[in-house]
């Protein structure tokens, strides 16, 4: 397991982030006692799998997988600390309010977009790490 730090944009409003990136040992046995799929994201970078997962000890994981083209095979696993994949979640949720509200998809920056931005700035530093 590799640990890397993301800092993100001043207007992003998202403190930085402490990341570790699995190999698949790794991920097998922090999924070991079971996974929870929760969403997912397509963008331009990629297609995202976020999840929680439980080892043998109960030990709960927050995870994302990232997906590129037609991979079946997951290029990364991002592990993230809860306050975090919190974020994340957030996100998500909070961009199903707004296309509700506004009734105009892709046409302004909302909350999936910030998500695909900060999942930018996450695969961008972790890309070169070697696990």
């Amino acid at each position: 397991m590799k640990s890397f730090v993301v800092g993100f944009h001043q207007e992003d409003n998202v403190d930085s982030m402490q990341i570790q990136k699995l190999n698949q040992e790794e991920f097998d046995k922090a999924t070991e006692g079971g996974t929870r799929h929760l969403f997912e994201l397509d963008t331009n970078i990629g297609f995202f799998v976020f999840f929680d997962a439980e080892d043998v000890d109960g030990d709960l994981s927050y995870m994302v997988l990232q997906y590129e083209e037609d991979n079946e095979e997951p290029v990364a696993c991002y592990s993230f600390q809860l306050k975090d994949f919190y974020e994340f979640m957030a996100l998500f949720l909070n961009d199903l309010e707004f296309n509700e509200e506004t009734n105009e998809e892709d046409e302004e920056y909302g909350p999936i977009h910030h998500l695909a931005h900060l999942l930018f700035h996450i695969v961008e530093e972790g890309k070169d790490l070697e696990v």
